[in-house]
C-alpha cells in the first residue's frame, strides 16, 4: 500500500476543497475536511466496479465532487447532491437522516437480485440523533444486508454545537451492536493505515457493518479545527490567508 501516495491526495483535495469554498462564496469546512482521508481510502482503495457510495450528510459535498471530477467525471460542484449516477451521485441527499435509507434500501434490492456489490453510506454523526437512522438499522439488520456498509463521521460536531451539548450520544458503538450490526471503530480516522485496516475487516460479514470512525472537524487547519463555527461559514479575509498558509497553497 502506497500510503505517501494517499496523503499526498487527502492534502491536494483539501487544497481544491477550500480553493473551491473561496470560489463559490460558500463553505461546510468542519465536516467536508473531517472526511477527507475516508473519502479517499473508499474511492483510491476500497470501492470496486460494482458498488456505490452515497453520501448522506451531503453539506460537506465539495471534496467528494471535486475527487468525482478528477477521476474524469462531470459531476456537478453543489452543497446538496441531486441525483447524477452516470456522474458518480446516486442519491438525491442533503435533508439529514435520508441517505441512509435509500442506501438500506438499494442494498436490500441487490440482495433479493443476488446481484453483486457494496452499497457503502457515509452519515454524520449528528444524523444518528434521527429517528430514521435507528428504524433503517432495524431493517438492515432483519434482512442481514451485509452488503451494507455505513461510515459514521464522528468528528462530535453538529451544526453550531458539540453533540454533548446538544443531544448526546454516548456508547454509539454499544448501540449499534445492540441492533445486531458488526461495528468496528476507527480511533484515527486520519491516519490511512487505520482506515484501510478497518475496510479490509468489512469481508465476509454476515451482517450489515458500521464503521464508527473518530475525526476532527476541521481537520487539516489547526487554527479552525474542532470549532463548531465551522460547520458552515464564509471564508473571509485573514482567515484565507490563514488556510493558505496552513495548507500549503501558494
Amino acid at each position: 500500500m502506497n500510503y505517501k501516495n494517499l496523503i499526498k491526495q487527502a492534502s491536494d483535495l483539501r487544497k481544491s476543497t477550500f480553493l473551491a469554498f473561496i470560489k463559490k462564496g460558500e463553505a461546510h469546512l468542519g465536516g467536508s475536511f473531517s472526511m477527507i482521508e475516508t473519502l479517499v481510502s473508499l474511492f483510491e482503495v476500497v470501492i470496486k466496479k460494482n458498488d456505490k457510495f452515497i453520501l448522506s450528510k451531503s453539506h460537506s459535498s465539495f471534496p467528494l465532487c471535486l475527487l468525482l471530477r478528477k477521476k474524469g467525471l462531470k459531476t456537478k460542484l453543489t452543497t446538496h447532491l441531486e441525483l447524477d449516477p452516470k456522474n458518480g451521485i446516486h442519491c438525491t441527499t442533503g435533508s439529514l437522516g435520508h441517505g441512509l435509507p435509500i442506501a438500506t434500501g438499494m442494498a436490500y434490492g441487490l440482495k433479493k437480485k443476488k446481484s453483486n456489490g457494496k452499497i457503502y453510506a457515509m452519515i454524520s454523526d449528528g444524523e444518528c440523533q434521527e429517528g430514521t437512522t435507528w428504524e433503517t438499522l432495524l431493517i438492515a439488520s432483519k434482512h442481514k444486508l451485509n452488503n451494507l456498509v455505513i461510515i459514521v463521521d464522528y468528528n462530535k460536531i453538529q451544526a453550531l454545537s458539540r453533540l454533548r451539548d446538544a443531544l448526546p450520544l454516548h456508547n454509539l458503538s454499544k448501540k449499534f451492536k445492540s441492533f445486531n450490526l458488526k461495528c468496528i471503530e476507527v480511533k484515527n480516522g486520519h491516519s490511512f493505515n487505520s482506515l484501510i485496516s478497518a475496510f479490509k475487516k468489512i469481508k465476509n460479514q454476515s451482517k450489515p457493518v458500521v464503521l464508527l470512525v473518530h475525526t476532527i472537524k476541521g481537520k487539516g487547519i489547526k487554527q479552525f479545527e474542532n470549532d463548531p463555527v465551522w460547520h458552515a461559514r464564509k471564508l473571509q479575509g485573514k482567515e484565507i490567508e490563514i488556510g493558505k498558509k496552513e495548507l500549503g497553497i501558494k
